[in-house]
């Protein structure tokens, strides 16, 4: 999904011959949208390009099954942590500046990642990404406004950009199938001639924005930022010591405190980058907490998917990417039928019926098994998920800023879109445990058969097809024991949906006070 601009003002008035602006500027809109455009792909593939590196990344630089989510996680956290902080900077120092550093360093940070020889330098390239990620990407759509006149022209930049934001997943899973074929390095290398070229074309063809008054909000930014990762940390650091080691609870606990000095910061700020205004209402309370949840179930969903497919089913990394494309598919239909129905009936039906299909597809792919079939056991599952995702993220959009002033409407969708990255990387952080500890489990129960062949006096190749097989059910195990844990979530949030949803359906058409939506 897209993360959407917090930055939703008037266009500034730029001098004719600015870059950008006036006659000068309209002669080269199509130049210009084409940049934004490039940049916004290259950060919404990221998300999934390098979901089907992952079991190559692993055999590379020696990841282990809790290790490995990092991959994910490092970028999601990074992002959806200074997301809000990335527009904020924006607004102050001028988003066409903003926005260059954000691309420039993004294809340096790929670079860096495709070159890793090691997991500390690998990780370390991802936050880097997650970082020029949120300068560049909340920046992208505020440039459309300083770019393009009101009226026509900017509205078909929006459809434009909002096209290459909902291309970017299924584009990213194609890509990184077929990159992945060379080498998993080129998901990263990829970006980098990327973010250079659209980094020096935009001082040519995109205009600067007129600078705002305002702070940063560092405090916040920092408090929120490390206790989220602290809290990850935690969550994942008891795959490997367990839930009652004593760095596990000060991770977790330390997390938690730093988010709660978070909260308490924000509520307190004048220059808050998530104003308490924007959670105090119930409807949008519930459209974020949803929206966590939904980012858990997609990112888990990628993750242990895309693992599975490639490592039990013997998927080629491009037919992994391929086998992923009717989940885009069902979103785009989902999103549709979602759009016509949210004028007839409350959204709390339509995302409630929403999270209970994601909660049905992932109880479907609870049942997986080593030896499951993808038309039968997995691409009706795909399908059953990816439109109960459609019919979540349409009528959630709305209601994130329904009620919300113009000028705090930007900043509602863009919390929409970090508490989504944020939900993504918590989920997975906890399913990863919960599959990790349940592959242990399987091996140990399963370690006796090992030994008893071994006493036998079975041949070493014997022996290692025996391991192979014991690795595939042990990681089936796990994986399907993270899909159950995940069903339960999707369904308890289709019900929060129901229950907790109160906005009717024809207030949400008239609400006037919100500023347009963008889906992506």
């Amino acid at each position: 999904m897209s993360e959407e601009v917090i930055n939703a003002d008037p266009p500034e008035r730029r001098p004719a011959d600015a870059p950008g602006g006036g006659e000068h500027g309209h002669r080269n809109l199509g130049i210009a949208l084409a940049l934004i455009c490039m940049a916004q792909l290259m950060v919404v593939l990221d998300g999934t390009i390098v979901n089907i590196a992952l079991p190559h990344i692993k055999d590379a630089l020696g990841f282990t099954d809790a290790s490995l989510p990092w991959v994910v996680n490092a970028y999601a956290l990074a992002f959806g942590g200074l997301l809000l902080l990335g527009g904020r900077i924006g607004d102050i120092l001028g988003r066409r500046k903003v926005f260059i550093v954000g691309v420039v360093l993004f294809g340096l940070a790929s670079f860096v990642g495709g070159v890793a020889q090691s997991e500390g330098v690998l990780l370390a390239s991802r936050i880097l990404q997650g970082i020029a990620a949120a300068m560049a990407s909340p920046n992208a759509l505020a440039l459309i406004t300083t770019t393009f006149p009101a009226g026509k022209e900017r509205n078909r930049a929006m459809g434009v950009y909002a096209a290459m934001s909902g291309a970017g997943a299924a584009v990213g899973l194609i890509l990184g199938g077929a990159l992945t074929e060379a080498s998993w390095r080129w998901t990263f290398f990829i970006n980098t001639p990327i973010g250079l070229i659209v980094a020096v074309l935009a001082f040519r063809f995109l205009g600067e924005s007129a600078r705002q008054k305002g702070k940063f909000d560092l405090p916040g930014a920092i408090t929120g930022t490390v206790g989220l990762t602290s809290l990850v940390y935690g969550l994942t650091h008891a795959a490997t010591e367990g839930w009652g080691d004593k760095w596990t609870l000060i991770f977790i606990f330390g997390g938690l405190v730093l988010i709660a000095a978070f909260l308490a910061i924000e509520a307190r700020s004048r220059h808050a980058l998530m104003p308490f205004r924007i959670l105090a209402n119930r409807t949008r309370g519930v459209s974020f907490f949803v929206m966590l949840v939904v980012g858990a179930a997609m990112f888990s969903m990628f993750y242990f998917l895309g693992i599975f497919v490639q490592s039990i089913m013997g998927y080629s990394a491009l037919k992994t990417g391929l086998s992923f494309l009717p989940f885009s598919v069902g979103i785009v239909v989902a999103a549709q039928v979602a759009s016509t129905l949210v004028a007839r009936m409350d959204p709390r039906w339509i995302s409630g019926a929403g999270g209970i299909l994601v909660g049905a597809g992932m109880f479907g792919f609870s049942r997986l098994q080593v030896d499951s079939s993808y038309l039968t056991n997995l691409l009706p599952y795909i399908l059953v998920l990816s439109f109960g995702m459609g019919l979540i993220f349409v009528p959630l959009t709305l209601t994130a800023v329904s009620g919300v002033a113009k000028e705090d409407s930007g900043v509602g969708s863009a919390v929409l879109n970090t508490v989504q990255q944020i939900g993504g990387a918590v989920g997975l952080a906890l399913l990863g445990t919960i599959s990790t500890n349940a592959i242990k489990d399987k091996f140990a129960e399963l370690a006796p058969g090992l030994q008893k062949a071994a006493e036998s006096g079975q041949s070493p190749e014997q022996l290692k097809q025996l391991q192979g097989q014991f690795t595939a059910l042990a990681t089936t195990h796990g994986f399907t024991r993270a899909f159950l844990w995940s069903a339960f979530l999707a369904v308890g949030a289709g019900l929060v949906t129901m229950i907790g949803l109160s906005i009717k359906h024809k207030d949400l058409a008239t609400d006037s006070e919100s500023g347009p939506v963008h889906i992506g």
